[in-house]
C-alpha cells in the first residue's frame, strides 16, 4: 500500500521531499544521487526539524522512534543501520522510483544543469575532457560531475540495493 504522501500526479521523485536526521547524512548523499530532495543538516535539533518538515511539506527520515511518533509532521523510522539496508528500506517502504538518478548535487541538493564540453575546459582535467562528452555542473556550488569511475560504482551500489529488494 502507498503512504496517503506518496500519491500524486506529480514523477514521485518531485513529489515527495526529504529532510533526515543527523545520523542519515549518508543516506541522505544517496537520496540526493536518487534525484531526491533531500534536506540535510546535522545542526538541527529535533525541533528544527519538525518545523522544516512542517513548513516545507517534507517527509522527516529518523533513526529516532521517539521523534517518528511526534504529532505535526509526516515521518518515516529508518530502523537499518547499513546504508544498503537504509536505501532498500526507504525505498520499498515510501514505494519510490529511481528514475532521476545523477540529477541533484550530492553536496548541496540542488538540481544539476547540463554544460557543453567547451564550458568545462579549464575546469577538468584534460584526460577528462578528452574522454567524455556529459558533462553537468551545480549552479549553486559550482561543482562539475561528469559519468566516470565513480558513478560506476554508484551504479553497481545501486544495482545491489535493487537485487537484494527483489525489484
Amino acid at each position: 500500500m502507498i503512504p496517503d504522501y506518496c500519491k500524486t500526479d506529480k514523477p514521485v521523485n518531485e513529489a515527495v521531499r526529504f529532510v533526515a536526521d543527523g545520523m542519515l547524512g549518508r543516506l541522505s548523499k544517496w537520496l540526493r544521487i536518487l534525484g531526491f530532495d533531500t534536506a540535510y543538516d546535522p545542526a538541527l535539533d529535533d525541533h528544527a526539524l519538525l518545523r522544516l518538515a512542517r513548513a516545507e511539506g517534507r517527509v522527516l527520515l529518523t533513526c529516532d522512534r521517539e521523534l517518528a511518533h511526534r504529532r505535526g509532521a509526516r515521518s518515516f523510522l529508518v530502523e537499518s543501520t547499513d546504508l544498503a539496508s537504509q536505501l532498500r528500506e526507504v525505498i520499498n517502504g515510501l514505494h519510490l522510483g529511481l528514475d532521476a538518478a545523477f540529477s541533484r548535487c550530492p553536496v548541496c541538493n540542488t538540481p544539476l544543469a547540463t554544460l557543453e564540453r567547451a564550458a568545462v575546459r579549464d575546469r577538468v582535467p584534460p584526460h577528462v575532457l578528452e574522454t567524455h562528452t556529459e558533462f553537468r555542473h551545480c549552479p549553486h556550488c559550482n561543482r562539475v560531475y561528469w559519468p566516470g569511475t565513480h558513478r560506476a560504482r554508484m551504479l553497481e551500489t545501486l544495482a545491489k540495493v535493487q537485487v537484494e529488494s527483489g525489484k
